[in-house]
């Protein structure tokens, strides 16, 4: 109910979402390494899991607490629901922030002692109606008992009088008495059908109808080069050089992905500059829009993960923006703020440098997807997505890095983090069978900002071999290759690759970590030849 709640009014203040997302900027960065590793993208889903889990584990708890110390298991109530507000707050700093954890709250406690009055009540009705039956051939003091009647054991086992709390629903002096199996099928069910599905229904409603994405983005004064018609390789399994909006990766902090309304949405441009500015949506729309195909990278993918995405992207060159605000020397940071409550921090130099640094509000020929940073989000190519891929933007300040701390270097990520040379090998898959013969293996290799020159395949520990690549998008793009090789006999075999970047550096040998700069190491898969 509370998520139904905040469906209306914030949905970052749904006290699971916000509870969560306060968990995820207090985890330590162990616990956020283990997390990606782990779950992948599937991160956020295993913790809201996991905190219902435990929810139901400390209600249930407070329920059995409530049969005897019903004001204690109140307490207890309240206090969850006085966490959420207050990590709701952290989200929202307004107020109205804290109703859907109090109308949790207030729910919770009348249900609980809803519930305690059904179950005492069932086991009084039961208790009550035993005891009468057995006072009933009790004959009093100084009576005479010769005339007492035995009551035969059929009869006994016959009598209504022994009634199961599990039955159904009863009145007792004029009032519906819930029942222990009423109230735990019917109460959880019924509130779970009913936050879930109001929840998410009026989230969709507000995505729909409230947040005014139904603007035409105009053509680019400068579009995006076509690109050589070669960089696709006609090959199933490979992956798309052009990824489809719904396919692009996604990594962020959000438990919610934040729905912002264009009409009231601004930008202020500030900081170390001569002439601060706010733009409005509009604003954006009306200036000289650029367009370019540009790949994205996240500094959490693994060694041949799948973090990694080409879209063709439509905004305002950063340059332009600072011509009009006018950059002061001292700077050397362009620090943003997000609606989710990310900081990020991308070099000043690398956005000044001549690359196609932008403030972003199209992807593939339509308005940002709310998932990819609708309405305005920034891309620099050759920087990791933490660095430089901040989405939902709501603030950019131009400032140094003494002054402002972004938030994955409090946690002791790179501070600068170009990205690294890294391959993957699409085809054929992990332990794959294919048919003896010509075996084609195929897959991309990337390094944004410097290109790929080359890419080499090893079988079996054999000498590297040069693979064959397609045609070259640009230096901020990915480059599919591909490599035919026969086998000589069935069994297994094992299949590594490197890349060469456009500067001549190959990829190292040694893996490492996503953290604290980016995985190194080569991609390396095992088939079967049948």
């Amino acid at each position: 109910m509370g998520h139904t709640i905040a469906a209306v009014t914030d949905p970052a203040t749904s006290p699971l979402l916000a509870v969560g997302s306060a968990a995820i900027d207090a985890a330590p960065t162990p616990v956020k390494e283990f997390a990606v590793q782990t779950f992948g993208s599937a991160d956020k889903p295993v913790l809201l899991a996991g905190m219902a889990v435990v929810l139901v584990l400390i209600t249930a708890g407070l329920g059995l607490l409530a049969y005897w110390r019903r004001w204690i298991a109140v307490v207890g109530l309240v206090a969850l629901a006085a966490i959420a507000g207050a990590a709701a707050l952290t989200r929202t700093p307004d107020p109205i922030a804290v109703v859907p954890a109090l109308v949790t709250g207030v729910i919770a406690v009348a249900g609980l002692l809803w519930v305690r009055a059904g179950v005492l009540g069932s086991a009084g009705t039961q208790s009550g109606t035993a005891t009468g039956t057995a006072t009933g051939t009790v004959p009093g003091p100084g009576a005479d008992v010769t005339g007492a009647r035995e009551t035969p054991a059929a009869e006994r086992h016959a009598s209504p009088a022994r009634e199961s709390p599990l039955d159904g629903p009863r009145v007792r002096s004029g009032q519906f008495v819930p029942t222990r199996r009423g109230v735990l099928i019917g109460g959880p069910a019924a509130l779970a059908v009913a936050g879930a599905a109001g929840g998410t229904l009026l989230g969709r409603r507000r995505d729909d109808g409230a947040i005014g994405r139904d603007r035409a983005l105009p053509d680019p004064s400068d579009p995006a080069p076509l690109l050589p018609e070669d960089v696709q390789l006609e090959l199933p399994g490979i992956t798309p050089f052009r990824t489809p909006s719904p396919d692009f990766y996604r990594v962020d902090i959000a438990l919610s992905t934040p729905r912002i309304d264009v009409d009231t949405w601004s930008l202020p441009i500030g900081g170390l500059v001569d002439e601060p500015i706010t733009l409005r949506y509009e604003d954006i729309l009306d200036m000289a829009l650029v367009e370019r195909w540009i790949t994205l990278t996240c500094v959490s993918n693994p060694v041949g993960g799948p973090y990694v995405s080409t879209g063709r992207w439509l905004g305002v060159p950063l340059v332009d923006l600072f011509e009009q605000v006018g950059v002061r020397p001292e700077a050397d940071q362009i620090f943003t703020e997000s609606a989710d409550g990310l900081t990020m921090s991308i070099p000043l130099d690398a956005a000044t440098d001549g690359r196609d640094a932008m403030l972003v509000v199209g992807l593939n020929g339509e308005q940002l997807p709310v998932e990819r940073g609708f309405p305005a989000r920034l891309i620099v190519p050759g920087l990791f997505g933490f660095v430089s891929a901040a989405k939902w933007i709501t603030r950019m300040d131009l400032s140094t890095y003494d002054r402002d701390i972004a938030y994955w270097t409090e946690r002791d990520w790179a501070t600068d983090a170009p990205v690294l040379t890294q391959s993957r090998i699409d085809v054929p898959g992990p332990l794959q069978r294919v048919p003896a013969g010509t075996v084609t293996m195929a897959g991309i290799a990337w390094a944004q900002h410097r290109g790929i020159r080359s890419v080499e395949v090893r079988i079996d520990d054999g000498d590297w071999q040069q693979a064959e690549l397609a045609a070259d998008g640009g230096a901020d793009l990915w480059r599919q290759w591909r490599f035919d090789w026969t086998s000589t006999g069935s069994g297994r075999h094992d299949v590594q690759v490197r890349a060469t970047d456009g500067r001549g550096e190959a990829q190292p040998q040694e893996r490492t970590a996503p953290f604290p700069d980016g995985a190194r190491g080569w991609h390396s898969i095992a088939f079967v030849v049948e």
